[in-house]
């Protein structure tokens, strides 16, 4: 990425987070099987993302959701099908390392640790694995910190921090390897309801800045708002996959339907 840690990209328009993105899929994924023992947990999943497109992932527990995002960065690799991320096909453990250098993945659970710093946190990745100076990467840190607006936590440990700061703070930590792509994996599901607000509304800026996101969650708030397309995974398949406005008007999927009624309680 060229951009600026704080200046969204100049090319997309911040009153149409939904427009449609052009140029060719920076995520494309053919066929994607994995299994877990016996348990099937995707059937021959398909998906293209372009870039700058927000996807809203979402689904019954067990469904395949987490697993799938899982498999574009090979914590979970799969073991059928193809995956291509901006050209790279993800087989084999050489290309695994130039991919993982271009997805960032925020998890449920933070993932901190907890001996190190937040600015120690966020730095370790760009100078160990980018080769960036400790001076570059703790101004880069800085600004993102400044970004996702906790910049005055920088020298406090996780512990110190509330759960929606340790968050932010996973969000920056991923942002600090300029990724071309971010993944989250229901970031705001183990955080008390007054600090879920304060994550999404940083994920909504990100989207805004044209950052490409897949991101898994029941906050369905944030999904009619930010997503270009929301999917509906069900038995380890993709059901539906549509703009926001037709899933929440119109369901097509008998699962869909009964998710939607669930959770929106009507």
């Amino acid at each position: 990425m060229t951009q600026g840690p704080l200046s969204p990209a100049p090319s997309v328009p911040a009153a149409s987070p939904r427009a449609r993105r052009e140029g060719p899929p920076i995520i494309q994924a053919q066929g994607v099987q994995k299994h877990f023992g016996s348990f099937h947990a995707l059937r021959g999943v398909n998906l293209e993302v372009l870039p700058g497109e927000v996807v809203v992932i979402i689904g019954p527990s067990g469904s395949g959701k987490s697993t799938f995002i899982r498999t574009l960065n090979a914590l979970d690799p799969h073991d059928g099908g193809q995956i291509t991320v901006d050209g790279i096909p993800l087989n084999g453990k050489g290309n695994l390392d130039a991919i993982r250098r271009e997805v960032g993945m925020v998890f449920q659970s933070f993932n901190l640790f907890p001996h190190l710093t937040v600015l120690e946190n966020i730095t370790l990745a760009p100078t160990r694995v980018r080769r960036a100076s400790k001076a570059d990467a703790e101004k880069r840190g800085l600004d993102l910190l400044r970004r996702v607006g906790i910049e005055e936590q920088a020298h406090k440990y996780p512990a110190q921090l509330s759960g929606g700061q340790q968050q932010r703070v996973a969000i920056a930590r991923a942002l600090a390897m300029d990724p071309k792509v971010m993944l989250f994996d229901e970031p705001t599901s183990a955080l008390d309801p007054e600090m879920i607000k304060e994550v999404l509304d940083v994920m909504k800026e990100l989207a805004r800045s044209g950052m490409t996101m897949l991101v898994v969650t029941h906050e369905m708030g944030f999904a009619r708002e930010v997503a270009d397309r929301i999917l509906f995974f069900d038995q380890g398949n993709v059901v539906e996959d549509t703009t926001p406005e037709a899933f929440y008007q119109n369901p097509q999927h008998d699962r869909a339907k009964a998710f939607l009624s669930k959770i929106l309680g009507h």
